[in-house]
């Protein structure tokens, strides 16, 4: 069990459990904290009205967790042994909860004392905003420390500063290289093939170095063959392996990572041949999910991915769960040992299928609760980095993560939002699409993913600014067309009209039926889409207009008619209530004896 350090006394369990989870993040080795890590922090200690103090190694996990009162929290003791003149390779951020951010001179002792890399506070203002101070050493030489303060400044700032930069900015970098080891990004070369009936190459080898960037290498250069078809031995052609191979030691690159899945008999081939480690767009895409999972179902999902993808791999890669290399493609919960075999990956995959299930129902169970309340059910859908977070966001102020990163959001979120009509939908968001999206990820999150599928109307949300909007289209009616969802009612959303310049290219845009422009970002035409779902449940029947006369020994139907339908107009007579309603078809019969003559 996770230990909680400190005073943890009157503390309820519930919170405990939340604080144990804090164990369960993992960040990237340049990152300080995460945004999701900072907030899920600050929820608790403001919860609590307590200080609560995390420490980071340099691999990005969390080693200790402790709990202090109001005003200070006590440090746990470091692990392992502390040199006088280095650094001890953690970091400490905690928080301050109803206080400024700024660091006390308690805070800059313990940095002094423990040697951290770097210590930090967290703060969330009156309004909600969320600033951050730190500080760190500059400097260590026997008992002369020089520190650096910074702060207070707002939390995207603090998230985005380098960490690795950081350290390695100091005046201590010789003797941090020397004594603690620092990891270096990876660095990649990227290839594909251009077929010619396929969409410009250049866009996906974009796309694809995205995606690298997510999963924290560096792009050192890109290649590409015209070819008709893939090569069965090599993927490419033996020339541009040659190529490749002089490409791989200018640029100095330790991966290769290509734009289409690989067989495995290409994959073991190419690793044979060029020396270094291979991957291909699927195994990238499934390191990124491995790295965005929070969630226990999210975590379960991406390992069955992950496992589908390596078990036809294990006999013809020499055991690729094994890498003992590290880095992009090695990461995630699936199984890791050297010796495991065909089958014992099968009864594992058969274990997690059995636990998503479970986990299937209970969503199922939850869905059909939604469904009682009679409320439509409205699903954003779109290739991964459109803005749909953002838009739920707009929609119904949810405050759910979102970044401009591909596959931000790996777990569905639901919340309710209100027409102008003053009806109450529910409104899902749910993981991004992307172009050749593997399809051992597809079955995976199809338990996610029947929220698309059990909804009554889509939002498609489109990246208007960007050039390959009509093929990152195409890519998501492909997987809408593998849930069989594809031919449910669209209400498509051209997003980030604000990026763009020519009034004639919108124009264009919005000649598409049922679209609608709109900046999530900055609530532009927010009100039209809302506007347009409205006159979606009229003009295709999902309720109608009535007017009611409910007799006053049964009011209680009016706060059931207030919970479920649009009330318009209620005017209280002698001979009863008369209420003038939109009511969903579910609803129709049951209220058919209160709806008064002439009104059918």
């Amino acid at each position: 069990m996770a230990t909680i350090h400190g005073d943890i006394t009157g503390i309820r369990k519930s919170i405990l459990k939340r604080l144990e989870t804090l164990y369960e993040f993992e960040i990237s080795r340049n990152e300080i904290i995460t945004l999701d890590l900072a907030q899920v922090l600050l929820s608790i200690s403001d919860q609590i009205q307590r200080e609560i103090a995390i420490y980071l190694n340099r691999h990005g996990r969390v080693t200790s967790v402790a709990v202090g009162d109001i005003r200070t929290v006590g440090l746990p003791e470091l692990n392992g042994r502390r040199g006088q003149n280095r650094l001890s390779g953690i970091r400490c951020i905690h928080t301050h909860p109803n206080s400024s951010s700024a660091l006390s001179e308690l805070d800059i002792a313990s940095l002094r004392e423990m040697h951290f890399d770097l210590i930090a506070a967290l703060s969330t203002g009156p309004e909600g905003k969320i600033d951050a101070s730190y500080a760190y050493i500059t400097k260590i030489i026997e008992d002369e420390t020089d520190i650096h303060y910074i702060g207070p400044v707002n939390l995207d700032e603090f998230i985005k500063t380098d960490f690795t930069a950081l350290l390695l900015s100091v005046d201590h970098r010789a003797e941090l290289m020397n004594t603690v080891h620092i990891a270096e990004k990876e660095s990649a070369l990227l290839a594909g093939i251009e077929q010619t009936k396929t969409e410009d190459i250049r866009l996906s080898l974009d796309e694809l170095e995205q995606l690298a960037q997510t999963a924290g290498a560096i792009v050192v250069g890109k290649v590409w063959q015209k070819r008709d078809r893939p090569d069965p031995v090599y993927y490419l052609g033996r020339g541009k392996i040659e190529e490749i191979k002089f490409l791989r030691q200018t640029k100095q690159a330790n991966m290769i990572i290509f734009d289409d899945e690989l067989s495995p008999t290409q994959q073991r081939n190419l690793e044979e041949s060029l020396g270094i480690k291979v991957l291909d767009r699927t195994a990238l895409i499934l390191d990124i999910f491995a790295q965005r999972a929070r969630s226990y179902e999210g975590k379960l999902q991406v390992a069955l991915a992950q496992m589908r993808y390596n078990l036809p791999r294990l006999g013809g890669q020499g055991l690729v769960l094994s890498r003992l290399g590290g880095g992009i493609g090695t990461r995630g919960p699936g199984e890791t040992k050297l010796e495991i075999d065909r089958r014992r990956i099968r009864s594992r995959i058969a274990e997690i299928e059995k636990a998503i299930e479970e986990l299937k129902q209970q969503r199922t169970l939850h869905r059909q609760r939604r469904q009682n309340e009679q409320k439509i059910a409205v699903a954003l859908v779109g290739y991964t980095n459109a803005g749909k977070s953002t838009l739920l966001n707009a929609l119904t102020a949810a405050g759910v993560m979102a970044e401009d990163k591909l596959f931000a959001t790996l777990d569905p979120t639901t919340r309710r939002a209100v027409l102008p009509d003053g009806q109450e939908i529910l409104i899902t968001d749910t993981v991004g699409f992307i172009q050749k999206l593997p399809h051992q990820l597809i079955a995976a999150f199809r338990a996610t993913l029947e929220e698309v599928v059990q909804s009554d109307l889509l939002i498609h949300v489109v990246d208007a600014a960007h050039p390959g909007y009509q093929r990152q289209t195409e890519a998501v009616f492909q997987v809408l067309k593998e849930l069989q969802a594809d031919t449910k009612p669209v209400i498509t959303a051209f997003n980030k009209i604000d990026s763009i310049d020519s009034p004639y290219q919108l124009e264009r845009l919005l000649r598409q039926d049922n679209s609608v422009g709109i900046s999530a970002l900055s609530g532009q035409g927010i009100e039209r889409l809302l506007q347009m779902v409205q006159e979606y449940l009229y003009t295709n029947k999902q309720q109608q207009k009535r007017e009611l006369l409910l007799p006053y020994d049964q009011s209680g139907l009016l706060a059931t008619l207030y919970k479920n339908a649009a009330v318009h107009k209620v005017q209280y007579c002698p001979e009863g209530i008369r209420v003038i309603v939109s009511l969903p078809l579910a609803m129709i019969d049951f209220y058919q004896t209160y709806v008064l003559q002439g009104d059918e």
